[in-house]
């Protein structure tokens, strides 16, 4: 990805909703009580940490238009150990369903499977592992755990949650949640 010098935040405050913050003990899905939705951060000079270090994948990359804006797409994109992750407006569960996103997550799905990539959509506390062929409703996959990838070269055919403690020699693809 090519960084966006020229891009800003905004009018967007589509994190503060859906990104947890540890340093301020605030919740996914749940607005940020510093932020004032459509107008930023009533803390910014002395934000946390992880809200200075973060920068969504808009924000980050000239790959991604303007339709991915997050506060017009109602989706923040991200990235994981293993891949991409899309993160939904709980409000607007479905957006990722909508086109042109849909399409070009299956897209990235189908990118993705020969380079050992990930696509996981995170809609409220679910988890769907997004591949070519299908999706795999994961649902909550709690901090120690992983999903397990089963694959047939390298075409995933089966996905299922394990504990961490649980993981051994036989599990083919521990991806860590998100």
């Amino acid at each position: 990805m090519t960084s966006s010098a020229k891009r800003s935040c905004g009018d967007c405050t589509l994190c503060c909703k859906v990104m947890a913050i540890e340093a301020l003990a605030k919740p996914v899905n749940a607005w940020c009580l510093h932020c004032r939705p459509g107008r930023g951060c009533m803390i910014y000079t002395a934000r946390p940490a992880e809200c200075a270090a973060f920068a969504c994948l808009w924000l980050a990359s000239d790959l991604l238009d303007e339709r991915w804006k997050p506060n017009r797409s109602k989706l923040v994109l991200t990235t994981s150990e293993d891949g991409i992750e899309v993160r939904c407006d709980p409000g607007f569960p479905n957006a990722w369903r909508r086109e042109p996103y849909a399409s070009e997550i299956r897209a990235w799905a189908v990118e993705g499977e020969s380079s050992n990539m990930t696509v996981v959509v995170i809609v409220d506390q679910r988890m769907i592992l997004v591949t070519p062929d299908r999706e795999f409703d994961l649902g909550i996959v709690g901090p120690d755990e992983r999903i397990v990838r089963e694959l047939e070269g390298t075409k995933v055919v089966g996905a299922t949650v394990v504990k961490e403690s649980e993981l051994d020699d036989r599990t083919s693809d521990p991806a860590p949640p998100a």
